[in-house]
């Protein structure tokens, strides 16, 4: 992997575009455009693989972010992230003979940097999004996915066991934004103590059944154990500091409305683990004026929405066309520090004839803060006798922050796509003194 990390700067990734694009020698050589894999199909060897039950993955994520214009600090710079995810997928069936069984194994590494850190926040509140979202839960390696999943009834039941994050099957969304207000489970985003979405893994269980072809409830078990997040922790296994577990349940309904597709999902989650108040102490009296230990609590417990419909065809392509999304999330007000998010959003795939496989996608999202939470910052300050917001040792009071970005993905190769956005941050961290800020952006995903 040393090797693939000196290949990581955007130059050298452009260099290999343009090598896919004009000099592919066969239809599936390496670089060649129509590849699904930059490497290609290894003289057919990686095909035949497939046949028999094995796929290997070697996939790219890289994003850059340069601040335009405001943010905490308004010093020009740009900050690059990426992150390399190996994997095997096995189908048990064709291997073994067990019938409908599968294995998924991912290691990821993550490395750089992140602008939303050392320029568009407040580092005393940081900001609650990312203009980067695949930086996070420590830059380093992770076995992200080891389960093994099996399927009863003609595949009415499925039960899936091993290492994996919640934001897998629950509350599931895609991540083509570079902002994470946009990308993945949103619940992990916000409920991040206790919700670990990729790619921290955690011993779990989740069991699916198939009421209908479009209607299915599934209900999880998940390891909650905050030493999980721990950098040297990545490829732990064992059960040590495990504090409880979180129960997720959802409903899910795929319908195709003018036979096009959609999906709407509807959760809830509990947590077993004790969490503390955001504003309380034990004998029920503010802590920021008492000092005193936080008032426990013996749960913690969410809901979320997610809503995906596409809603036209261009020229009667259903493979083209304009998709509208939203997600919503409601959090414990006595623990959690944000209480509710919401976010909209549109994709147009194929909005130009000669560029049918590129996209078009632009997103909003409000996050707001516990009001007990502001108001514990106000209490901060007046205990200490601060109100200057330049004081070091003042506790910045964070209110809403909003998020949007607007991106155009260009379909470079079937291996390599890539998309320049632009990101509007208003409040970083909902701070009202932070400038609101403008940042420009590249996401990079390829398939080795």
């Amino acid at each position: 992997m040393d090797y693939f990390k000196r290949i990581t700067p955007l130059g050298s990734l452009t260099l290999l575009a343009a090598l896919g694009v004009s000099g592919a020698a066969q239809a599936a050589g390496a670089f060649a455009s129509e590849s699904k894999w930059m490497s290609g199909d290894w003289g057919g060897t990686r095909t035949e693989l497939l046949e028999q039950g094995y796929d290997f993955t070697l996939d790219y994520v890289g994003e850059v972010a340069g601040n335009l214009n405001g943010g905490y600090n308004d010093d020009k710079t740009a900050r690059y992230s990426d992150q390399f995810a190996l994997g095997a997928h096995l189908d048990l069936e064709k291997i073994l003979g067990w019938h409908d069984a599968e294995f998924k194994l991912a290691i990821t590494e993550r490395s750089g940097r992140n602008l939303s850190n050392d320029r568009i926040s407040d580092p005393r509140a940081g900001q609650f999004s990312s203009v980067q979202e695949v930086w996070g839960r420590g830059q380093t390696w992770r076995l992200t996915q080891m389960w093994v999943k099996q399927k009863y009834f003609d595949g009415a039941l499925d039960i899936k066991a091993g290492r994996f994050g919640e934001g897998e099957d629950f509350n599931s969304f895609p991540c083509d934004f570079q902002n994470l207000a946009f990308c993945g489970s949103q619940v992990g985003n916000w409920v991040g103590g206790i919700w670990y979405n990729w790619p921290v893994s955690q011993w779990a269980m989740r069991v699916k059944y198939n009421l209908t072809p479009e209607f299915f409830a599934q209900v999880g078990v998940y390891e909650q154990n905050p030493s999980n997040l721990e950098t040297g922790n990545g490829f732990k296994l064992s059960g040590s500091g495990t504090k409880g577990m979180i129960l997720p349940v959802e409903l899910v309904w795929s319908p195709k409305v003018n036979e096009l597709p959609g999906e709407y999902r509807l959760g809830y989650y509990y947590s077993t683990a004790k969490a503390d108040d955001v504003f309380d102490d034990v004998n029920g009296q503010p802590q920021a004026v008492t000092g005193n230990d936080f008032k426990s609590h013996s749960s913690k417990h969410g809901w979320w929405v997610v809503a995906q419909q596409q809603v036209t065809a261009h020229n009667g392509d259903a493979s083209r066309g304009l998709s509208l999304f939203a997600n919503f999330t409601v959090h414990d007000k006595a623990t959690n520090v944000v209480d509710n998010y919401q976010q909209l959003g549109m994709v147009y795939k194929g909005p130009f004839d000669a560029r049918p496989k590129d996209d078009i996608g632009f997103g909003v999202a409000r996050i707001h803060v516990n009001d007990d939470v502001k108001d514990r910052a106000k209490l901060l300050n007046q205990q200490s006798g601060i109100s200057d917001y330049d004081n070091p040792n003042f506790v910045p009071i964070q209110k809403t922050e909003y998020n949007a970005e607007l991106y155009y993905g260009v379909h470079v190769t079937n291996w390599l796509t890539v998309r320049p956005n632009l990101q509007y941050i208003k409040r970083p961290g909902g701070v009202d003194e932070v400038d609101n800020a403008l940042v420009a952006g590249l996401k990079i995903q390829s398939s080795f």
